[in-house]
């Protein structure tokens, strides 16, 4: 998951790039990179951490120009330790084109050896998206060869693309002198949208992830991109747009309505505001079949991304809404936090309890969805020290079972809790006196009623059916050595950290 963003405009677009990015902290708090172009000459400034500690006012200064791309990473492929990683990429041949991408390719591997082998590209990091912008700038060179690029030429290559990678991939790059191109995986899994300003200086097109990217900066929404649709904007703010998928049909992932996006973005249509009222409402029935609403005295989300689900549940079954744990908002998400070290560690210092909502009462917590079982577990602690004679937990998700690969943290079996493990056996480990999960269907339905247009969901992570068709067991072990030598790199990133900050103090 990541959180990217790209600019045609006439006035210098440093700043309006700054403030998406901010926008879209939450889709990746790991690295953070801009592009500005002026003429063709491109000025790039991408480090490691969050946007405001990345971007100082002289790396402001160092990005001229009124085109420009940016990206917000929470790294799924690769070394999230490896600042070479961060996005945005950049190859000078041909034209000069720099790339960033939200997703996973599920095929990167092989397609790294078939760059080597048959194009005569080198792949320098473990990085999917440097394969990506390869595969796209081979594609565009042989469009484009001995004749003008033209729209429809990018749209040829798009194609092409589309039938050399697999996987989730929402991107957005930057062709040097001609202009702008957002394209999306033919199943739409990973979102992005575009939107339109009219500034003194003249027209301005924005693609971003999210609808909180464009509201925020003044851009009016004009619509989704299609699965499958390359949409370029030429340097005099022109869109243009052709489908280059055979078969594209609309697929997005469950898990941004779940989770990933801001509750005030719309994607693809749906409110997820709404999606999780809808989800809050159909958890309700699960719980008043599960247990006897008497028995809950309290109903409390666990901050942030629960609370309209916790709200519409504790309506649904007659009982006080109230919060009961204040976030330090100074700590970043502990689910896309990159070391299970790190993210143990940060549980406490994130969140703190009012005692006086728990002392003495049976409380039903609620949490957007519940994938390792760490933080579930602390928190079902936590209550418990706060004075709760009983603790419930709900959560507005179904049981994450199963690994993912379009671009979510959480590929290896071994890490979700619900992976073999039994509804009571979770409960036990957790430490709750009682257990509630959001049905899968039901989350499917109450979901894709806010727009019948879409054909499915992307939910492997729930029913273990991955919508590409191309994965396979191997695939699945492949990706979990790739991630088990990650995990290996955070704990020594972390305590590599440690050590610094240990030997400054000492100094």
């Amino acid at each position: 998951m990541c959180g990217i963003v790209g600019v045609i405009s006439k006035a210098p677009v440093n700043q309006l790039i700054y403030d998406a990015l901010l926008l879209l902290q939450h889709r990746g708090q790991d690295a953070a990179g801009i592009v500005t172009m002026l003429g063709t000459q491109c000025f790039m400034h991408k480090a490691r951490g969050m946007v405001k500690d990345v971007f100082r006012t002289r790396n402001m200064r160092s990005l001229p120009g009124s085109v420009g791309l940016g990206q917000v990473r929470y790294p799924t492929a690769g070394n999230a330790f490896n600042e070479e990683e961060a996005q945005p990429f950049y190859v000078n041949a041909p034209y000069g084109i720099v790339l960033v991408h939200n997703g996973n390719l599920t095929n990167a591997h092989a397609l790294k050896q078939e760059l080597f082998d048959i194009d005569r590209r080198h792949i320098n990091t473990g990085s999917d998206t440097e394969v990506l912008i390869n595969v796209l700038a081979h594609e565009i060179e042989r469009a484009g060869r001995d004749v003008p690029l033209t729209p429809q030429l990018v749209f040829r290559a798009v194609r092409e693309v589309h039938k050399r990678i697999r996987g989730s991939y929402a991107v957005v790059a930057l062709i040097a002198g001609y202009g702008l191109l957002a394209f999306r995986d033919p199943y739409g899994i990973r979102p992005l949208v575009i939107g339109e300003a009219d500034t003194p200086e003249g027209r301005e097109v924005m693609v971003a992830s999210e609808t909180v990217a464009l509201e925020g900066t003044g851009h009016q929404v004009l619509r989704d991109v299609a699965p499958g649709e390359a949409v370029f904007i030429d340097l005099d703010g022109r869109i243009h747009a052709e489908q280059c998928a055979d078969k594209p049909a609309l697929n997005p992932c469950m898990f941004e309505f779940v989770y990933l996006a801001r509750p005030d973005s719309v994607i693809d249509g749906i409110s997820v505001y709404q999606a999780r009222l809808n989800l809050g409402e159909t958890l309700a029935q699960r719980v008043i079949s599960t247990m006897p609403p008497t028995e809950i005295d309290v109903v409390i989300p666990i901050p942030e991304s629960s609370r309209p689900s916790a709200m519409q549940l504790a309506q649904k079954i007659g009982k006080p809404y109230r919060e009961g744990f204040v976030k330090n908002r100074y700590v970043g998400r502990t689910f896309i936090m990159p070391g299970q070290g790190v993210r143990k560690k940060s549980v406490r210092q994130k969140l703190n309890a009012i005692v006086q909502e728990f002392r003495g009462r049976n409380v039903l917590l609620v949490d957007d969805s519940i994938v390792r079982g760490t933080t579930s577990k602390e928190i079902v602690q936590m209550a418990r020290e706060a004075g709760a004679r009983k603790v419930f937990m709900a959560s507005a998700a179904p049981p994450v079972r199963y690994p993912n690969v379009y671009g979510i943290d959480m590929p290896t079996r071994e890490e979700l809790i619900a992976h073999g493990r039994s509804v009571e056996e979770i409960r036990a480990y957790i430490g709750a006196d009682a257990l509630i999960y959001q049905d899968v269907d039901a989350m499917k339905r109450v979901v894709r009623q806010l727009n019948p247009a879409i054909a499915g969901f992307e939910a492997s992570c729930f029913d273990g059916t991955y919508i590409t068709g191309d994965v396979s067991i191997a695939d699945f072990e492949a990706i979990e050595n790739q991630r088990t030598a990650a995990r290996k790199d955070d704990e020594d990133g972390d305590e590599r950290t440690r050590l610094t900050l240990q030997s400054r103090v000492e100094q």
